[in-house]
């Protein structure tokens, strides 16, 4: 019996519409409107793309997009001082710098900068070791969107074992800790892992995000296993075998033929990625406020 589809644009569509009502309340109890910063340096083709998505999704749900652009050439103190900037207006509730940066710029080192409480990405050290010890903080928007889905589909992480593929910090390592703060057992894997298709096959939910197209083939996955395809490449249409050329790190075909449910690319995470920006934004404006009162 062939997967059930997780289907992450309308789950998407459903927490957007959340978000919008509580902007609606949160501007009628305290007069506060959210307002999403985004920073992007250069001219990145798709760094311009997913900034003007992203401002077009916040302007949907009613958090005001505020919009940065810098040259390429700019400097890392330039950069700062934009931050620094950002930090200290009322009217900014999240700020997100684009990533990656061009050239030689440390976006480690200048997310650092932006202030934990307006730190949308979930990126900075302060949320990052707040995330690791279990504490409230902003999380990372895609991981937060992976449990949405795992939760929406009924899946019990309470002593299952959860394996995800991709150590970064980004998703992986946010993704592990959000699975073991959810009661999982859980295995990350990365490029040194032995027999990672083994450790993949003793997964109840398996979780991939490392950029290699089709990665995962039905091999890898325990018959029954719940598959969450984080990765996103850009093929030729003969590569892909589709018309879009954009396939995941699961060979989906294949593995939908073994697992009991599974998130397509595109239109699994993806969308939740944004939803949960824009419902990160909506709990610092939350906080913000909380705090000014």
């Amino acid at each position: 019996m062939a997967a059930t589809i997780i289907d992450g644009k309308a789950i998407a569509a459903r927490v957007r519409e959340e978000v919008a009502a509580q902007a609606v309340q949160l501007r009628e109890r305290t007069g506060v409107i959210p307002g999403l910063a985004t920073v992007l340096v250069g001219d990145d083709p798709a760094s311009h793309i997913y900034v003007n998505g992203k401002q077009r999704a916040s302007a949907e749900v009613g958090i005001v997009p505020i919009d940065r652009r810098l040259p390429a050439d700019v400097s890392t103190a330039e950069i700062a001082d934009e931050l620094e900037s950002l930090n200290a207006d009322d009217e900014v509730s999240g700020i997100l710098l684009q990533l990656p940066l061009p050239g030689d710029l440390d976006g480690s080192a200048l997310t650092a900068l932006i202030d934990p409480r307006k730190d949308v990405d979930g990126l900075t050290p302060v949320n990052a070791g707040l995330l690791a010890f279990g504490r409230p903080a902003l999380r990372p928007a895609t991981p937060l969107g992976v449990m949405e889905l795992l939760a929406d589909t009924g899946v019990e992480l309470q002593g299952a074992e959860v394996v995800v593929v991709g150590r970064s910090n980004l998703f992986g390592k946010p993704m592990a800790a959000l699975a073991l703060q959810a009661n999982a057992t859980v295995t990350v894997c990365h490029s040194r892992t032995r027999d990672l298709r083994g450790v993949c096959a003793r997964a109840d939910v398996l979780i991939a995000a490392v950029g290699r197209p089709r990665l995962i083939g039905r091999e890898f996955v325990k018959p029954g296993a719940v598959v969450i395809d984080v990765g996103q490449s850009r093929l030729t249409p003969q590569e892909a075998g589709n018309k879009s050329g954009i396939v995941g790190d699961v060979d989906f075909e294949q593995v939908r033929e073994v697992a009991s449910a599974i998130t397509p690319v595109p239109g699994g995470v993806g969308p939740m990625t944004i939803a949960f920006l824009l419902r990160n934004t909506l709990e610092a404006a939350t906080e913000l406020a909380r705090v000014q009162a």
